[in-house]
């Protein structure tokens, strides 16, 4: 089923996240859901909180440009990414790497809003998984990005907090009409 996105200005977006304790049809339901949902609105990724619920969980599926990333390890292995997409996870957990790099970022919850983000080009993540085991991935490119960007939605920060001050200082009048057109101003 698909369900509606919620958008920029809305408080769930803006908290941070209750862990999953139980994986029960619950939230194998709620995980179908946000497939459903992320696939239709044309997105790469998509959290709970963007769905409206209080949860550490989140959809990621890259594998619609296998070249986005130059490598993928899971649990020290070399594997192929459209191995393990779409990938779904529960309390993540995120390290990253030193180098920076400058990418263009949207978000399903702030539409039509897209600016460059400085992130860190690699990442390795603790990726807990529904039927218990748990994914350690390191990776770069959009994969990572996803990552940062489903986490930092489950910690209660949004693309627009990560922009540099004159990216914050341009966007000010975009989100803030934004706000009003969802009544959240």
């Amino acid at each position: 089923m698909i369900r509606e996105i919620v958008q920029y200005g809305h408080p769930i977006l803006r908290q941070r996240c209750s862990a999953v304790d139980e994986v029960n049809d619950t939230l194998i339901e709620l995980v179908g859901d946000m497939l459903d949902t992320m696939v239709a609105a044309n997105g790469v990724g998509l959290a709970a909180p963007q769905v409206g619920e209080d949860l550490r969980l989140a959809v990621i599926d890259v594998s619609h440009d296998p070249e986005c990333v130059s490598f993928l390890k899971v649990n020290g292995e070399d594997v192929e990414l459209e191995s393990i997409m779409p990938l779904i996870f529960i309390n993540p957990e995120i390290t990253f790497g030193q180098e920076k790099e400058i990418s263009i970022e949207g978000c399903l919850s702030i539409k039509g809003i897209r600016a460059e983000v400085r992130r860190p080009l690699e990442v390795k993540a603790i990726l807990p998984q529904l039927d218990g085991s748990v994914l350690e991935i390191e990776t770069d490119g959009l994969l990572a990005r996803a990552l940062q960007h489903e986490i930092d939605h489950l910690n209660g920060v949004l693309f627009v907090d990560r922009l540099s001050a004159v990216g914050k200082v341009s966007m000010k009048n975009r989100l803030k009409r934004l706000l009003e057109e969802t009544g959240q101003g």
